[in-house]
């Protein structure tokens, strides 16, 4: 027990700091407060009093010879430096230099912090009595900057045999609140933009006091006036002043001082004289001089005329005879980097010589480039390894479009569509080439092209193939579009895909289309899926990242939307040519939203959710989608309880495994399309050790039809009740309900992902037998009483 607690490995007359918490009157916020304690308490094994972290540490330095990598790190040093030595070429000395100066990096971490273990452990928190008052300071400071003058802080102390508990008492006291507020500034012209936008003030009457408020209003008037002109304010020009002693009690009168420059009697305003704009800001021609060309108010820079000037000067967002922008200037110098055009770009300004200019100066990428990445990937079964390359070249026209060739070949393992038991290596092949043009290819207006430029527009120009070989089908696409995509920010992208053209052709394995064949004579046209087609569309995505979904510093979410209409032109024009040549036509409606959110409880535990939907309607005369339009739930990235895919369709339930000591009461050979998705998950998220983190989860969803599926009970795999398929307003009591816990690796190029699904409702099962979780088993053998458990593994986090 002392062990898994921490105190074995304390020394004699030693402590450990077992416990913290803070008391608070009932209400108050004690939102980050903890992050205020001086000496922190051990992380524990999932809140249980097991200080696996101190033992850890503590194995790793029993180990632990500091002196051994001191040599290590001579004879590495002395390795690479006579490699150096003996070579004369550039590229490789700078190879080896980083390869060098990477191990030493390494080697001196372990050198000042120790082994692995002792940086993915920790060492015992022993109690230092001297932290509480440094503590007590802390969350006086804290209570004081957030309008609590009269707070007062103590702490009790609690000793159990070698553990130790402290508790902070706080007792802020009545908080002020602002009850005037008074400017002071002198430049008339400054006081009328305070005056004009104080609604926009981040400081109110009869808010509370709040020394972080004051801080930001700063930043933002600084950042406001930098808009406006004033190129040289600097924030040091604000003050505030505060007198509790004006109004009442627990009253303030708040002053904020606009400082005038020395001996200045106002702030100056800078009015751009001229911009001039280097293309080629890095090269250096000895036989060829730069000239200067004049266009849309902007002096070109370059040795040669490479760039097509109309397209530069729409990405320029400061203008001559305009004031000085800070926003405008950040905002050229992303949408000029959006070009991918430049290796750098840079902004600065002149004002000496009694004239303000602005100067861009960038400097190209090179026109070709040649890369080739190798990895693994994931989508459904397990990881298998892939190898990408691409070939793209810059200002293919002069107009800073961009050529790109590329091609994919890679493999996985993924569930058999008509075997539940085995997975099979499938293979993808593609090849694609795309001309992208930074502008819309669109009968616009000069003025409108320049006003839609701050929006990165795009159009992008496809022709693929793709060839996919799976256990049950092999399948050949050739594709076509034309995709506009713009963004508003840097929080939303948009994309609309006018033209989608798509020929598919497929052969099909005996087994799997003799089931699709069955399906066909109960009323289940899914075959017609798989017909040699046409697939045209038009689609229509939004993504809403507004605040880096993900992060690990404060709370996140993301929404992705898509609307696809397909085969719309059938709607008013005859396909007769494709009617003609064999090819299945689809008509038909498509819809998506995906929501997640990413809650951040400390540095080491999050909690993330994610709500997943969607439909697809069918109303051309085969009554069908295209196979890869449907919705399926089940897998590693969906409900992790169920297989991938194998999820539904409502409660119409599975057929009989012949063996189930084996697979359990179901047989889950085949894939379960459905016309309507919904799916969820809640993940809890914690930081183990190292690089390994752990989670717990739970996951629901199912997919449903809007037309009913026939259905037997008839021969001896089939179940002898009859299950819903049909989405109807009683849907959440078809849910399928899975949970699990599981392992992340972080190796910082990938994260692999291992969890372990169970199932707790199975909408599968006869209504007052849905209830599974205490059935649960994790090997073989199961019978028709137990529940497999999932093992799935992923690439990446499911959402």
């Amino acid at each position: 027990m002392s062990g898994c607690l921490g105190t074995r490995y304390l020394q004699e007359n030693q402590k450990l700091l077992h416990r913290q918490t803070i008391q608070a009157p009932k209400g108050f916020n004690k939102d980050g407060l903890s992050d205020l304690y001086v000496q922190k308490v051990n992380r524990r094994l999932l809140g249980l009093p097991i200080n696996s972290l101190v033992w850890m540490h503590h194995e790793g330095e029993k180990r632990y010879d500091q002196q051994k990598f001191i040599d290590k790190k001579a004879k590495v040093e002395a390795k690479f430096n006579t490699k150096i030595a003996a070579t004369k070429k550039e590229k490789k000395i700078a190879s080896l230099q980083f390869r060098r100066q990477k191990k030493v990096d390494d080697l001196n971490d372990k050198i000042e912090n120790g082994n692995d273990f002792m940086q993915w452990g920790e060492r015992a928190s022993v109690y230092d009595s001297t932290t509480l008052h440094a503590t007590v300071d802390r969350l006086s400071d804290y209570l004081f900057n957030h309008g609590y003058f009269q707070n007062q802080v103590a702490f009790k102390v609690q000793e159990y045999k070698k553990r130790v508990s402290v508790t902070y008492q706080l007792q802020p006291g009545r908080a002020s609140f602002y009850d005037t507020i008074f400017y002071l500034i002198p430049d008339s012209n400054v006081a009328r933009i305070i005056s004009a936008t104080r609604s926009q003030s981040l400081i109110k009457v009869n808010e509370r006091y709040d020394q972080g408020k004051l801080n930001k209003e700063r930043e933002r008037i600084d950042l406001q006036l930098k808009d406006l002109g004033y190129y040289d304010f600097t924030r040091q020009y604000i003050e505030f002043a505060i007198d509790t002693a004006y109004g009442g009690p627990y009253q303030i009168a708040l002053q904020l001082e606009i400082r005038n420059p020395p001996r200045r009697e106002s702030h100056k305003l800078f009015r751009l004289d001229s911009i001039t704009f280097t293309t080629d800001a890095a090269m250096r021609m000895d036989t060829l001089k730069r000239q200067a060309h004049p266009k849309y108010n902007i002096t070109f820079n370059y040795f040669e005329s490479e760039y097509n000037k109309k397209l530069l000067a729409q990405r320029v967002f400061i203008h001559a005879d305009s004031l000085y922008s800070r926003s405008a200037t950040f905002e050229t110098q992303r949408q000029l980097a959006n070009l991918d055009i430049f290796k750098f770009i840079n902004i600065n300004y002149d004002s000496s010589g009694g004239q303000f200019l602005g100067n861009i100066f960038c400097s190209p990428l090179d026109r070709y480039s040649w890369s080739n990445e190798a990895g693994l990937t994931m989508t459904q079964g397990f990881p298998g390894p892939y190898f990408s390359t691409n070939l793209k070249k810059r200002n293919l026209f002069g107009g800073m479009e961009i050529l790109e060739l590329s091609g994919r070949y890679g493999f996985e393992g993924v569930a058999s569509a008509t075997d539940q038991s085995n997975f099979y290596k499938s293979t993808e092949a593609n090849v694609n080439g795309s001309i992208t043009f930074p502008q819309f290819l669109l009968p616009l207006s000069e003025k409108a092209a320049f006003r839609l430029a701050r929006y990165n527009p795009r159009t992008r120009l496809l022709a693929g193939y793709t060839y996919t070989n799976r256990p049950e089908y092999t399948r050949s696409i050739t594709n076509v579009s034309d995709t506009y995509t713009w963004q508003n920010k840097q929080t939303t992208q948009y994309s609309f895909t006018l033209i989608n053209l798509n020929v598919i052709r497929s052969t099909l394995d005996s087994a799997f289309n003799a089931q699709l064949i069955e399906l066909q004579q109960q009323g289940n046209n899914l075959i017609n899926s798989f017909d040699p087609s046409f697939v045209s569309s038009m689609i229509f995505s939004m993504t809403w990242n507004p605040n880096n979904y993900g992060n690990t510093e404060r709370n996140s979410y993301f929404i992705r939307a898509q609307a696809e209409s397909g085969g719309t032109l059938f709607n008013f024009a005859e396909p007769g040519y494709i009617t003609r040549a064999g090819l299945e036509l689809y008509q038909y409606v498509r819809f998506n939203v995906d929501l997640r959110r990413h809650n951040v409880i400390d540095k080491n535990t999050s909690v993330a959710f994610r709500l997943n939907t969607g439909f697809g309607y069918a109303y051309s005369e085969n009554e069908v989608l295209p196979y890869e339009k449907y919705f399926f739930a089940g897998g590693s990235n969906s409900v992790r309880a169920w297989l991938p895919r194998r999820l539904g369709i409502g409660t119409v339930p599975p057929q009989l495994s012949e063996d189930p000591e084996k697979d359990g009461l179901f047989d889950y050979s085949f894939e379960k399309p459905g016309d309507i998705l919904i799916e969820g998950s809640v993940e809890l998220r914690k930081k183990l050790f190292g690089f390994v983190s752990g989670a717990v989860f739970v996951d629901y969803g199912n997919v449903w039809t809007f037309k009913p599926i026939p259905q037997s009970t008839e021969g001896p795999t089939r179940a002898q009740w009859i299950g819903v398929s049909k989405f109807t307003k009683d849907f959440f009591k078809q849910l399928g309900v899975g949970t699990g816990f599981g392992l992340r690796f972080d190796f910082s190029f990938l994260i692999l992902r291992l969890d372990a699904g169970i199932k707790v409702i199975d909408p599968g099962r006869e209504e007052g037998d849905r209830f599974v979780l205490d059935q649960f088993r994790f090997f073989k053998p199961f019978g028709t009483d137990k529940e497999p458990v999932i093992f799935n593994v992923g690439i990446g986090y499911p959402f």
